[in-house]
């Protein structure tokens, strides 16, 4: 099995974190929303951090913001049925190693202004 993945995308939404009591003690969990262009449309891909340091990781960065984020996949069966965990181990802008004043997001996806019309006129072979 993989040891982890990687995936860029767009910070697009943070969830309230979540936290509780374990017998293991406490524990935090945050979940947040990275998109990703994925052909001619945009992909949401909702990841799951735990642990207090991790989430400080998500704090430094602002919706909007272009993402690498490293993670692992994992699925359990419960009463018949799958879950998959999408665990993210870390998350940090893409820019963080570039000049200052250079641009930090990729170009917006194209609009649906921007698509071919479905109107093909009189240019049919037949």
């Amino acid at each position: 099995m993989p040891s982890g993945f990687e995936l860029e995308g767009r910070l697009s939404g943070v969830l309230e974190p979540q936290t509780g009591h374990s017998a293991k003690g406490d524990w935090v969990r945050q979940d947040f929303l990275v998109e990703v262009q994925d052909g001619n449309f945009p992909t949401t891909v909702c990841f799951s951090l735990w642990g207090a340091d991790r989430v400080k990781e998500l704090e430094k960065c602002a919706i909007g913001t272009q993402v690498k984020v490293s993670f692992n996949l994992s699925s359990r069966e419960y009463n018949g049925r799958w879950y998959t965990d999408i665990r993210a181990w870390r998350i940090a802008a893409v820019n963080e190693g570039a000049p200052a004043g250079g641009p930090a997001t990729a170009p917006p996806p194209p609009a649906v202004e921007d698509l071919p019309s479905a109107d093909f006129g009189d240019d049919l072979p037949f």
